[in-house]
């Protein structure tokens, strides 16, 4: 064991470099979901794989016994509570239902997809800005973190730190749709 403090590859990288339909896949998410690089998208491939992989072990295990017990279900059953604390599985799910799971699926969950999507910022590029330039906050905490993975409870949660200058119904990089709900409440 090497030192803890130590940086590691968090991802894996794609087995052949050049694959061109691989590759246009991989540009077509990034656009879709604002991703600074495609190591980003690798590391939700990563993270994904893993999850699989889990599933597929305890799949095989449990056909060896003809049934889950013990340890095989406590551990499935905390792999799929984890899946649907993000809503990226529903709650009536099962493990077979991991091995259908795409990389969109984990995308959708980062913090910076969902100030997009909660119309907090025009564009998935524009939510990493301002994400990092500290403007957005979970629960009145300032997030710095694009990549961070919201659950349920805190997707509810998000909105513009409190000492940020967008919080003006004024600013001129405020989505239009956030000044008038905002508006419309007060």
């Amino acid at each position: 064991m090497g030192y803890p403090g130590k940086k590691r590859k968090s991802y894996d990288t794609p087995k052949h470099p050049w694959q061109a339909a691989r590759m246009a896949e991989e540009v077509e998410l990034i656009k879709t979901y604002g991703l600074r690089n495609k190591r980003e998208l690798w590391k939700s491939q990563s993270v994904l794989r893993r999850f699989r992989a889990d599933a597929r072990r305890l799949l095989a295990e449990s056909a060896e016994t003809e049934h889950m017990t013990g340890h095989l279900k406590l551990e499935a059953e905390q792999i799929l509570e984890r899946l649907t604390s993000y809503s990226i599985l529903k709650v009536d799910s099962n493990i077979d239902d991991i091995l259908g799971l795409k990389a969109s699926a984990l995308l959708e969950r980062r913090l910076q997809t969902q100030v997009h999507r909660l119309g907090l910022a025009r564009t998935p590029k524009q939510a990493r800005q301002f994400i990092t330039h500290g403007h957005i906050a979970i629960n009145g905490q300032k997030v710095t973190v694009p990549g961070m993975m919201v659950t349920k409870e805190q997707e509810m949660l998000i909105d513009y730190y409190g000492t940020s200058p967008l919080l003006e119904e004024s600013h001129p990089e405020r989505p239009a749709q956030v000044a008038k709900s905002i508006a419309g409440h007060d």
